[in-house]
């Protein structure tokens, strides 16, 4: 299948399919947002209008700790999907992640179906590049590409499960510690990771750690099945065995933030601000979401994104009201795991 094929799939699936994970806790003995609570604060001794939400994330400045997640990019379909998102982050300002550029870098003239500057010209934004591409494509392809979209940093993804499930077959993942470590050491731009939906553990962040990637972006299990969304596209058997697969958000962000100093992002199944709350109370620093916005954008566009990121948004000033944080920074510790 081509690239386009394939990311039109992507879109299709995601939004009519239920490729949500099925277990909250994907495993009995394994943390997740169910059994974290935040210690509520019956008396928080503060003005709840004066929560600050500000942040800052690789050199660029957030007015509240969220990101639109990496969706799509390189069809056409893609290119109102990315504009009607990146509207809402501009008004919000709040960062946004650009779907995997390969699409671009294979053929320049689809630069348009990420080109979302002119629409927001402050927030961060990101490129993306599958870690499995960096050795097809030098440092100044991906530098180009980087500059074509006016992006403040680049996303390497990682995909094993999910790439174990697509018929292209594209799993061979040797060697691409070094790629990776090579690409941060020649781009000009910051570099981070992301997973896409199955979690980071303790000993591939102390990896990560030493390649010098600025930050780490968990998207654990909880959220959508990478497995699931890619396994409908051919492999539907192997995909209901490994559907819940994966280390839960929660988890993933414990295990990152103890072998990894820089920033996280929590994200994979972030599903309100108290699930944004807990995630930073965990030791992350801002939170993304994807699914629930491609769906709003299909609903209602640009409008509807900024209605439902509003909405998590509020619902996070609330949550830090009721533990007594008047910043992100008191925030962090006020999570409790359940016995």
């Amino acid at each position: 299948m081509s690239t386009k094929s394939r990311k039109t799939a992507h879109i299709r699936i995601a939004v009519s399919e239920n490729v949500q994970f099925r277990k909250k806790t994907t495993g009995l003995e394994k943390i997740s947002f169910e059994n974290i609570d935040l210690q509520y604060k019956a008396l928080p001794e503060l003005d709840k209008k004066e929560i600050n939400l500000n942040t800052e994330f690789l050199g660029k400045k957030f007015k509240a700790p969220l990101m639109a997640e990496a969706i799509t990019g390189g069809v056409e379909e893609a290119k109102k999907i990315n504009r009607d998102i990146a509207k809402a982050c501009e008004q919000l300002g709040i960062g946004m992640g650009l779907g995997s550029q390969r699409a671009m870098i294979e053929k320049p003239a689809l630069k348009e179906t990420y080109a979302v500057r002119d629409a927001a010209p402050t927030i961060f934004l990101a490129g993306n590049i599958g870690i499995t591409e960096l050795g097809k494509y030098n440092a100044k392809e991906i530098e180009r590409a980087l500059l074509a979209v006016g992006a403040d940093a680049l996303a390497v993804h990682i995909n094993a499960a999910q790439a174990a499930m697509q018929p292209e077959k594209e799993t061979n993942f040797k060697n691409r510690l070094k790629e990776l470590e090579k690409i941060v050491k020649q781009l000009k731009k910051p570099v981070y990771v992301k997973e896409v939906g199955h979690g980071i553990g303790l000993e591939t962040a102390k990896a990560l750690a030493k390649t010098g990637v600025k930050a780490i972006d968990v998207a654990g299990a909880g959220g959508t099945s990478w497995i699931a969304v890619d396994s409908l596209r051919g492999n539907k058997s192997m995909g209901e065995t490994f559907w819940d697969f994966g280390i839960p958000t929660a988890e993933s962000i414990i295990q990152c933030r103890k072998a990894f100093k820089g920033k996280i992002i929590a994200s994979g199944g972030i599903r309100s601000g108290l699930d944004c709350a807990k995630a930073i109370g965990l030791g992350a620093d801002i939170c993304g979401i994807a699914l629930p916005v491609l769906k709003a954008q299909q609903a209602g566009g640009s409008a509807a994104v900024e209605k439902y990121l509003k909405k998590i948004i509020e619902e996070l000033r609330t949550a830090m009201f009721l533990v007594g944080a008047k910043n992100l920074q008191q925030l962090k510790g006020k999570t409790k795991v359940k016995n």
